[in-house]
């Protein structure tokens, strides 16, 4: 099977509404990473020092030695930013899921005391802030299950839900294994939402890379707190603006100690906090609070995905969409199908595309597979299920002995002028608008009916396929 994993569609044009608690039109999920005392250093048994996401500019790793200086900037982290962050959190009466590397947890014992004395989700952050990117299938599962397993034994209970960060290509099917509310090692949309993980679903909750303060660490980034404030301000109001369209949204605010913790840069979370919390209509929940709320009102919905069929199965429930032609669906199945060809949309694109690079007598052969409006087969009962139903909604299944003379008439001619039967999606269509389009592209010449007709076809597949499948 040919096919291709990454998920291109997601919710397409009619993302649901969240449907926030309270009638909520914004949903501010502010995430604290504590990664001081996780990352890379000799100490913790590391090739070398750490040197990413500091204010030590182009910082490299120093392999074999201690990095003094990168280890007093996390150490500020810890010992300084946390803390300024708790208070602040603490005055604006907000709550915060942590991202807690296990390790670092471990060596935090009073910073971990205040995070569950305020009521702060502690989640997992991995068991060391590393790269996983090389790292063996084997052994991050082996890493995974240490970290769930210091974790709790740090915190009290098991975490709730997960973020690498770092991670490798395994992380979220890895992570997925464990029986988490939710994960958050994907960056991909404003809602949550459900994979599928074997026989369990999991809910992904996106996080974010660009509002988030790392960028006062990176290139471009911001270089004051203002700019900071800027940005998730002109988030946030764009998020609100279309919560109050009825389009509900998710904002995710990524916050380090050890950066934002600085008395300049928190002066811009401070005033987006202000400026936020100014709003009417303004939910701040924790991530396990999403993922309560999501899993209630927004639960999974699972159905046999085109893009997971064998063979047999996909020509066995698609090989009708196009009448009396499986031919269509078997060349579809070998097209590089994914997860955007499990709706309605995304098979009648993949579909008509072998009907459309077909030579024009395998066209023409689907056109003359196709009865005739209120013609014999139906008078005998001979239809296909969805041609009697189709011919149905137009009511040509009830039609007078003078309205069905007229149709036979009709039928007889075009057929002698043009080679193959009238064709027209009678759902888009009423018994008297059908008789004027017949009477009307009757005298077309044959090429334009040729491609009108396909197009029709093209149509008839489409509502055949909404009504066996999402979207």
């Amino acid at each position: 099977m040919n096919r291709y994993p990454r998920d291109m569609s997601g919710y397409g044009p009619d993302a649901p509404n969240a449907g926030w608690p309270g009638g909520a039109k914004i949903a501010v999920s502010l995430v604290l990473n504590y990664e001081e005392g996780g990352e890379n250093c000799v100490l913790h048994g590391d090739a070398g020092s750490e040197a990413f996401l500091s204010d030590i500019a182009g910082a490299q790793p120093w392999q074999g030695q201690r990095h003094w200086n990168m280890e007093s900037i996390y150490e500020y982290g810890a010992r300084a930013g946390f803390w300024r962050l708790h208070r602040l959190f603490a005055e604006m009466d907000v709550p915060v899921t942590i991202y807690g590397v296990a390790t670092a947890l471990a060596r935090s014992p009073e910073q971990v005391a205040a995070m569950k004395s305020a009521g702060w989700e502690i989640a997992s952050h991995g068991l060391k802030w590393v790269e996983h990117r090389d790292m063996p299938e084997e052994e991050e599962r082996r890493q995974i299950a240490e970290a769930i397993r210091l974790h709790t034994e740090v915190t009290g209970s098991r975490p709730t839900g997960w973020y690498t960060g770092r991670c490798s290509l395994n992380t979220v099917r890895l992570t997925a294994e464990q029986g988490f509310d939710w994960i958050s090692d994907t960056y991909d949309d404003d809602l949550p939402y459900w994979i599928e993980a074997g026989d369990r679903d999991q809910l992904v909750i996106p996080y974010t890379l660009e509002a988030n303060d790392m960028r006062f660490a990176t290139a471009p980034g911001y270089i004051e707190g203002e700019q900071f404030y800027q940005y998730l301000k002109d988030a946030f109001d764009e998020l609100y603006r279309e919560g109050q369209a009825g389009r509900a949204k998710m904002m995710s605010v990524g916050l380090h100690c050890r950066l934002i913790g600085r008395p300049g840069k928190i002066a811009g979370l401070r005033r987006f906090l202000e400026y936020a919390k100014g709003h009417a209509g303004v939910w701040f929940p924790r991530r396990i609070d999403i993922a309560r709320h999501w899993a209630a009102t927004h639960p999974p919905r699972r159905f046999d995905r085109p893009s997971r069929m064998d063979r047999e199965t996909f020509v066995a429930r698609f090989g009708g969409v196009f009448e009396h032609s499986p031919w269509i669906a078997e060349r579809a199945w070998a097209l590089e199908l994914g997860p955007a060809h499990d709706t309605a949309t995304g098979l009648h694109s993949a579909l008509t595309r072998m009907f459309r690079s077909a030579t024009r007598d395998e066209r023409l052969g689907v056109l003359t597979a196709h009865p005739d409006l209120a013609g014999k087969l139906a008078v005998a009962r001979r239809l296909t299920a969805e041609s009697t139903h189709e011919q149905a909604t137009a009511g040509l299944d009830a039609l007078t002995d003078a309205e069905r003379a007229t149709f036979g008439e009709l039928n007889a001619a075009y057929v002698d002028r043009h080679g193959f039967p009238f064709i027209i999606a009678v759902r888009d269509n009423t018994k008297a608008s059908i008789l004027d389009a017949f009477h009307r592209r009757i005298a077309h010449d044959t090429e334009t009916e040729f491609a009108e007709a396909c197009a029709q076809v093209e149509r008839i597949a489409e509502l055949r396929l909404k009504d066996m499948l999402p979207r």
